[in-house]
């Protein structure tokens, strides 16, 4: 029985390379370009996979992840990033995700986060971030979420506002 897949990538060359890896180890594949494509594509047909990304240019991978669920509880999704960091993996998994990577992804890396069973821990990540990075990643993304406002962010992080504005003056760390 073939195994059904929804591609949702707004980055053309990976998702033809994806879609076409990935028809090759079994898969019937759909892929579409956008948030408001894939969401008329799951209308119109259940997946028992589907691999999305983090961002789309009109939409959340997040959102659309949950509108998958919300259609089809069994389909098993797999969700791409390249702003990968720990919130980023919560949000997948509160979201429906069955797993994350972050980009750039190998496609056997992919096929299996989307195939294996979720009792095996994966390998650790070859290039794993720094301690440095994962707490720049970690201010700048509170900083967001207090709409860019510094006063705020330095007191949620209990942090002194002028040492708060000279790490978001430097450039981020290496990864």
């Amino acid at each position: 029985m073939t195994k059904t897949l929804l591609v949702v990538d707004d980055d053309l060359p990976f998702r033809e390379r994806l879609s076409r890896s990935m028809g090759k180890r079994g898969f019937e594949v759909n892929s579409a370009e956008s948030f408001a494509s894939a969401s008329e594509i799951i209308e119109s047909k259940i997946y028992d996979y589907a691999i999305v990304d983090m961002r789309l240019t009109d939409g959340s991978g997040l959102e659309l992840i949950k509108k998958i669920q919300s259609k089809s509880p069994k389909t098993k999704s797999l969700l791409l990033t390249g702003y990968g960091n720990i919130a980023t993996a919560v949000a997948a998994i509160k979201s429906g995700a069955i797993d994350y990577l972050p980009k750039p992804a190998e496609i056997d890396q992919i096929f299996d986060a989307l195939t294996n069973s979720k009792e095996v821990l994966p390998p650790p990540p070859e290039n794993p971030m720094t301690a440095d990075r994962i707490r720049w990643e970690h201010i700048q993304r509170v900083f967001v979420q207090c709409n860019r406002n510094v006063s705020e962010t330095a007191r949620r992080l209990r942090m002194h506002r002028r040492t708060l504005q000279r790490i978001l003056n430097k450039h981020a760390p290496r990864e």
